[in-house]
């Protein structure tokens, strides 16, 4: 029925089909090719563009922020693993900040050696996204002179991921790119982080996208065949749900407990809003990081209005070394009691002792626990969000698919600056 279009279901069996495709084709797959093309990326430059906007570069920030080191961009192109610095654009219209961003790359100068080398990725469905369009012009321009003009390079430095149609695909083609990767039909944009949308940046980041895969695939039999009371998806949801209802908890806060997950807050922040903002129903999505905003939130979370749900976002065990708080032979800031307490120590006991006292306080609370954060446990978390937001749409009445509000600042932007223009 028209009433319940779009019905873009596709990412669920999504990553399903790439890993059977990759494990039957081998180096024909998707999978392999996206592969290959990060590889061939990273062999030449040393800065990769990822332009997108919402659902075209949110999972893929969120990838690089949990999975990458921290300073990944900082570090010297050997301890990077020979990977690209990654940097995002067309994501907003901010003429400061890209003008910025034409200084690092050295505006019109062409480039002598891999470090100074750069190329794009660039992402939209319909590549009628004025933001990411307008960008991807001023930029390709610039490219243009790093290339020394050379169309066959320019070409080569230019990834796009597409529709099988449309303006961003006739450009490519306009071009002479020979690698363009398409959005499957059938999956939105905030739902199509397993597609090329976020396999592609994910592995010219270096990350393990097969693996990626795997844990969305584990997710799914998951979901498939635990029962209630088991199945994360369906408790998360209920849990959700029934807070919303009967408490009226009708702000989602995310608390994730360190850094490196706070894009995938921001990325759970549009799946949630876009999904289920409709008809004027829809829980706010509102993402924290812990312990930085007790510090400014936290107030208001304790002693505010009881209209909200905090889900605890925590790690097991992180990826390096525990630093340790150590002793000192003045302790002026006397913390030699804690000499010995090492930092994930000190989160822990953070987290434990914000929990006890919103319990205290009668304010619920609900833990997503991650047992380490790597590509696998990610494929987990961003296959079990896009469920769990499903679900709920179906439960109350919603289509989680499409997002017809969005379009109405997109005609009245067009519509200004077409008449201005006059």
């Amino acid at each position: 029925p028209v009433d319940k279009q779009p019905l873009d279901a596709g990412f669920h069996k999504l990553p399903n089909r790439l890993l059977a495709e990759y494990q039957e084709l081998g180096t024909e797959s998707e999978v392999a090719r996206l592969q290959a093309t990060a590889d061939r990326l990273a062999s030449e430059v040393d800065r990769v563009l990822v332009l997108g906007i919402g659902g075209s570069y949110m999972g893929a920030r969120a990838l690089m922020e949990a999975c990458c080191h921290p300073y990944h961009n900082e570090l010297p192109r050997s301890i990077r693993g020979n990977r690209p610095r990654i940097s995002y654009e067309g994501n907003n219209v901010d003429n400061d900040a890209l003008q910025g961003l034409l200084d690092v790359l050295g505006r019109s100068r062409p480039a002598q050696d891999i470090n100074d080398r750069w190329g794009i990725a660039v992402i939209s469905k319909s590549g009628g996204t004025l933001e990411t369009a307008a960008a991807f012009r001023v930029l390709l321009e610039q490219l243009r002179a790093s290339c020394g003009g050379n169309t066959a390079q320019l070409a080569e430095l230019v990834v796009p991921v597409t529709g099988t149609s449309g303006k961003l695909f006739d450009l490519a083609g306009a071009l002479g790119c020979q690698e363009i990767y398409h959005v499957p039909d059938g999956v939105g944009g905030r739902f199509s982080v397993f597609s090329a949308v976020g396999l592609l940046p994910a592995a010219i980041m270096g990350l393990d996208i097969v693996k990626l895969l795997q844990g969305a695939v584990a997710m799914n039999e998951h979901f498939r065949s635990a029962d209630v009371g088991e199945n994360v998806v369906l408790d998360y949801t209920g849990i959700c749900h029934l807070m919303e209802e009967r408490r009226g908890c009708d702000i989602r806060l995310l608390s994730t407990w360190g850094k490196r997950l706070e894009s995938v807050g921001l990325w759970y922040d549009q799946l949630l809003s876009e999904s289920l903002g409709k008809q004027e129903c829809g829980a706010m999505p509102l993402t924290v990081v812990n312990t930085r905003d007790l510090h400014s939130r936290g107030q208001q979370h304790q002693e505010g209005k009881r209209d909200k749900l905090v889900t605890n976002v925590t790690i097991g065990s992180g990826n390096r070394e525990p630093l340790v708080v150590g002793n000192s032979d003045n302790n002026q800031d006397q913390l030699n009691v804690l000499a010995d307490k090492t930092l994930p120590e000190i989160l822990d006991a953070a987290t434990r002792g914000t929990n006890q006292a919103y319990r205290d306080d009668g304010r619920p609370t609900a833990d997503l626990h991650l047992p380490t954060l790597d590509e696998y446990t990610l494929g987990q978390l961003f296959q079990m969000l896009m469920l769990a937001t499903v679900v709920e749409g179906r439960l109350i009445g919603i289509n989680p698919y499409g997002q017809p509000g969005v379009e109405a600042y997109k005609r009245n932007m067009n519509a200004i600056l077409r008449g201005s223009s006059n």
